[in-house]
């Protein structure tokens, strides 16, 4: 509700408020009932009297009126722009506002803000007027309407009052002292000089607060040390603080108890006096805690607890925090987000305090450096430079600020060249804190080793190598970003403030300020080649870097490391080194030595205790000439070396995790030993041109996560032994030779991601492509992949489980180009069955099926389709449909019903057919015929536009899909394969597909028996269902199903039945079900057979569960 630059510290007011408005308008209404309800709430308001109002100019006594008051109240009304009076002494309270940090408070009465913000209307001419009337000189008077344009837009635009939004004048003015008191409450915290954004900060803490539901709401507030977390907690307790019962503001918790061992009973003194308002004595910690759990139990208390580093701190102090009454609030400022983690606060309840951005870092510098908002003239670029070193840490704006404030340009040079190696002691010794906190030694090792060396890489492979240091780093980092020395950035990079990380450097520098040999690491470029160069290291150094880039190639003799016995981690590039390898130190764990100039690794280099050894850029043309037992050895890095002809040995690296050979353009042999990496996680051959193919062996690896050989251009196949590596996730295989992809790819279970033959992208979305361009390979643009390629071509059926993610995609009922003539899905459930294929059919509506309604007017034709022995019943129903087609009898009228013992007959119309099999006790299943009746406008032959039959068994959850080829071709094996999976009671529906140019009016399935005088008959059954889903809306087709049986409501159909024949006494079983899955209602519509099939990809696979993505390159 107020606007202020700032909120000073606590300088010498003489005025609480400042009241500026347009006299004739408000004072005898509006302003007189303000000035006396805030005189008599006691606070000092400053109302000028009608004498001064008169003169001619305004007076000093006003202005210095104005300079001295704490909060000014501007009244806006519509006759304010006529006054200069009022105008001007804008002008002054606008100044103070951005000079002291005056609280500023616009209030509208009777006056819309936006007319105001912009000068509208009659309010803009009465300005115009009032310059005019004011300053003859037309240039003065431009420039001084122009200065109060300025000023009323800026007012207009902080945070007010609109009292077009009160019900009366009291209310308005109520509400105006519910705003000013807090900002005039002894009870309010000092806070900074200059709170640049400070006010973004609190509403988000606030509204955090408010977000809150329980009994007694808990808020972090967690950052680094300088990252203004004090300041935030003390502007949030200002803001909220006369909502509670008691109040109290624990400040420097970390300070008290580190320099007092009674530190703590302290603290719970502080904590008892703010809430009684009396002084209290404690005698122990435990009675305290009991004392303070009484005091507050029941009440609605706001404590807020500073800088806590230890949870013990917070059990001293609150106990388990139930003691407090509803309404409560605890807020807990600490570096340490783990503290917050025991204390139970919710990450949505932490606020974590980011850098200040670009611009309002500026804008807090300048004010520190030159009392004003933006730098003056001649010291921007610096200024920049400096706020851009402090990276948005406030503490560091201060510190900096404030020390380069009146100093002379040559100074600030001098200040910014020392920050490059120094950094500023306050600075230091604040972000300090946060090192000194960590009790664990090797924590510390690891954060310093960080800070020097690995800022920027993986999170990962800087682990790997830290562990292999024996620092334990998994949970050393983890550690390091609960107290907001680390974080873990983009793509899983470390990183870290640049304050953080010269803090580091100096504690690392302050070991030896002037004998950098005797520090511990070596990173500074002047150091280290000093040291090297006369030869002062000494057992201390444990980590050192040279690189060489900015100024060529030097060399030194092995021994300058002869002393530096503990050396773990060692950085080169252009650096060579000469002598006996020997002198190198035996604990080395990391070696990333780029562009060396030797051939192979020297033999007398002892690398025995390497966890990681990077060759980037070498001039390597055979690792190690003798290959030694690497036990440690974790990460093999031999990029960009282009002469390497051919990888090492792997069987003496028994523990190899990542291989990385990128760039690699001479390589051309892989050792097999590769297969034998049974720890192998990454394989990086990318851009190696010459490798022409890939040793069958490493197929075999089961733990490879990834694989990548993409610009490995000679490599033409991929072999389907791919399958084997089970935990792959990742394939890139872009630009390579490779023509088809293999079949196995899409069976697995684990891929993620792949690019490869053109396809690139995570696998939910490339697989139905790839299945596209087995499904019609002569409509593809990518007609170059095979549909099964690779495959063994005496496979004829294959079993899939839904969760296979893929495998359906490549299923031969889709292709010709195999001996693979069915594929049998099973579903886990009932639900997933019935969703899934629901869906499946939907999409499938659009294949061009249609009903009699739209087929009336043209002529009829007919496929029979069988399925094991089905000869008699195929010459029956071939005589029938004969006839009956020839003279467009109705189709009931020729189509044959049951036959007993014969045959069983289900017709339904449309292209599936739903039935249950029913009892058969003496003789099984023969056969099954499919009768089609359909009509084209084209000269189409149904078998050509056959895409594939299913079979579908609710009772099992199971799919069985059937190619054109087999359906065309039935063998006994087919057969079998249906049979087998048919049993007395399962709910079956057969389903056939067709694609472009076909209308499907009815189709009869025809179950073939033996003789048998037992058998239960039932009649032929047509189903006629009325539909009731409405398929979506964005198909094409003006589509309408009916659910499958279960799916939705038991259906009840209209059933009609065919008599049985007369010389057997037919009954139904009690069992038979006779609703119709399916009933399907297009228009036919002239789409190319090409988009028939990628729904149909798209579908089988979206009814087979495999998580694929709806969307499906056509």
């Amino acid at each position: 509700m107020y606007s202020s630059s700032s909120s000073s510290t606590n300088p010498q007011y003489l005025h609480d408020v400042f009241i500026n408005f347009r006299g004739e308008d408000t004072r005898r209404t509006f302003v007189s009932h303000l000035y006396a309800v805030l005189s008599n709430a006691g606070i000092n308001t400053f109302l000028d009297n009608e004498k001064l109002e008169k003169g001619e100019e305004i007076g000093h006594e006003l202005l210095q009126a104005i300079s001295v008051s704490h909060i000014s109240i501007i009244v806006f009304s519509k006759s304010y722009a006529e006054s200069s009076w009022c105008l001007n002494e804008l002008e002054k309270i606008m100044e103070c506002r951005t000079t002291q940090g005056q609280v500023v408070l616009p209030v509208f009465y009777d006056i819309d803000p936006s007319v105001v913000r912009h000068q509208k209307g009659e309010f803009g001419k009465a300005l115009e007027v009032s310059a005019k009337s004011r300053y003859i000189i037309e240039e003065v008077m431009e420039r001084v309407l122009n200065r109060w344009k300025k000023v009323l837009t800026e007012a207009s635009s902080l945070s007010g009052l609109d009292g077009n939004t009160f019900r009366s004048d009291r209310e308005l003015v109520n509400k105006v002292v519910e705003a000013i008191l807090p900002k005039l409450d002894n009870n309010t915290l000092p806070i900074t000089e200059f709170p640049v954004g400070l006010e973004s900060h609190v509403k988000q803490v606030v509204g955090l607060i408010e977000k809150q539901t329980g009994n007694v709401c808990i808020v972090g507030i967690w950052g680094m040390g300088g990252s203004g977390k004090t300041t935030v907690a003390k502007a949030v307790y200002n803001e909220i603080h006369r909502r509670f019962d008691c109040t109290s503001f624990i400040e420097n918790i970390r300070e008290v108890c580190e320099q007092d061992t009674r530190g703590h009973m302290h603290l719970q003194q502080q904590l008892l006096s703010d809430v009684l308002k009396t002084k209290e004595k404690i005698h122990s910690i435990a009675l305290g805690t009991t004392r303070i759990q009484k005091v507050v139990s029941g009440k609605k208390a706001l404590v807020v607890l500073d800088d806590v580093t230890d949870f013990q701190q917070i059990r001293v102090l609150c106990g388990d925090n139930k003691c407090f009454g509803s309404g409560s609030v605890l807020i807990v400022t600490t570096r340490d987000v783990h503290i917050l983690k025991l204390l139970k606060v919710g990450s949505d309840s932490v606020y974590k305090m980011e850098e200040m951005h670009k611009n309002e870092s500026l804008e807090l510098f300048s004010w520190h450096a030159f009392r004003k908002a933006s730098p003056k003239g001649g010291f921007g670029e610096l200024s920049r430079s400096v706020a851009s070193y402090c990276r948005g840490l406030p503490l560091a704006l201060e510190v900096l600020g404030s020390y380069l404030f009146d100093r002379t340009k040559q100074e600030w040079t001098s200040v910014l060249s020392k920050l490059e190696r120094i950094p500023n002691d306050q600075v230091h010794e604040k972000l300090r804190i946060s090192y000194d906190g960590l009790k664990d030694d090797t924590v510390k090792d690891i954060f310093l080793d960080i800070c020097c060396f690995f800022i920027g890489k993986d999170r990962a492979y800087v682990t790997e190598i830290l562990n292999g240091c024996g620092l334990y780093a998994d949970i050393g980092i983890a550690l390091l970003i609960d107290r907001s020395l680390l974080k873990v950035e983009k793509n899983n990079k470390l990183g870290m403030h640049d304050l953080i990380r010269d803090m580091g450097r100096e504690i690392v520098r302050e070991t030896s300020a002037r004998e950098p040999g005797k520090r511990s690491r070596l990173w500074f470029h002047d150091d280290v080649l000093d040291v090297l160069t006369k030869n002062t290291g000494t057992e201390t150094v444990e980590a050192l870097i040279l690189s060489m880039q900015r100024t060529g190639r030097v060399s030194f003799s092995t021994n300058v490391f002869q002393d530096m016995k503990k050396l773990r981690l060692l950085q080169l590039d252009r650096v060579d080194l000469t002598g006996d390898f020997g002198y190198l130190s035996k604990q080395l764990r990391w070696v990333n030595w780029q562009r060396s100039t030797f051939n192979s690794v020297p033999n007398d280099f002892d690398q025995e205790n390497l966890v990681a050894f990077e060759l980037k850029h070498s001039n390597v043309k055979q690792v190690w000439k003798e290959a030694r037992l690497l036990q440690k050895l974790k990460i093999l890095n031999l990029s960009h070396s282009r002469h390497l002809q051919s990888t090492p040995d792997f069987t003496k690296l028994p523990n190899l995790e990542k291989l990385i050979m990128k760039d690699c353009p001479s390589l051309s042999n892989i050792h097999p030993s590769i297969g034998d990496l049974e720890n192998l996680l990454l394989i990086n051959l990318k851009d190696c041109s010459s490798l022409v193919n890939l040793p069958r062996k490493m197929y075999k690896l089961r733990k490879v996560k990834t694989l990548i050989i993409s610009g490995c251009s000679k490599i033409v196949k991929l072999e389907e032994d791919i399958a084997q590596m089970k935990s792959l996730t990742t394939l890139i295989a872009a630009d390579t030779g490779v023509k088809q992809v293999p079949f196995s790819i899409v069976r697995s279970k684990n891929i993620g991601y792949i690019s490869l033959c053109g396809y690139e992208g995570l696998s939910r979305d490339v697989f139905p492509s790839i299945i596209w361009s087995w499904m019609s390979p002569t409509m593809n643009s990518l007609a170059r992949i095979p549909p099964f390629g690779g495959i063994s071509m005496s496979l004829v059926s294959l079993g899939v489980d839904s969760n296979n993610l893929g495998l359906i995609y490549q299923s031969p009922i889709l292709s010709s180009g195999s001996k693979l003539r069915c594929v049998s899905v099973q579903c886990h459930s009932e639900i997933q069955l019935k969703q899934e294929l629901r869906r499946f059919l939907s999409e499938l509506t659009q294949l061009e099926i249609s009903l009699a309604s739209q087929t009336s007017d043209l002529s009829l034709k007919s496929i029979l389709i069988g399925m094991g022995s089905c000869h008699i019943v195929n010459e029956t129903l071939g005589k029938s449909l004969s006839q009956g087609l020839s003279t467009n009898d109705s189709i009931a009228s020729f189509l044959p019903g049951n036959n007993y013992p014969s045959w069983l007959a289900y017709t339904c119309e449309g292209p599936s057919v739903y039935f249950q099999v029913p009892k058969d006790s003496d003789c099984g299943m023969k056969g099954i015929t499919l009768c089609v009746i359909y009509s084209s406008t084209l000269e189409n032959i149904a078998t050509e536009c056959l895409a594939s039959v299913l079979v579908i068994n609710y009772t099992k959850f199971t799919i069985q899909i059937y190619k054109r080829d087999t359906v065309i071709s039935f063998n006994d094996e087919d057969w079998k394969s249906v049979v087998s999976n048919l049993e007395v009671g399962d709910n079956v529906e057969i389903f056939v597909a067709f694609g472009h140019g076909l209308t499907v009016k009815e189709t009869a399935v025809y179950l073939i028996y033996g003789q048998s005088t037992s058998m239960e008959v039932e009649p032929s059954v047509t189903v006629e269902v009325e539909p009731i889903l409405e398929v979506a809306a964005q198909l094409s087709l003006d589509v309408k199903t009916e659910p499958l049986p279960g799916v939705e409501a038991q259906l009840s159909p209209d059933v009609k039945k065919t008599e049985p024949s007369p010389s057997v006494e037919a009954q139904p079983s009690p069992d038979m079900k006779t609703e119709s899955p399916l009933t399907v209602k297009t228009e036919p519509s002239p789409k190319p057979n090409e988009k028939i099939f990628v729904r149909l990809a798209k579908s089988v696979g979206v009814c087979f569960c495999l998580n694929q993505s709806p969307k499906l390159r056509s």
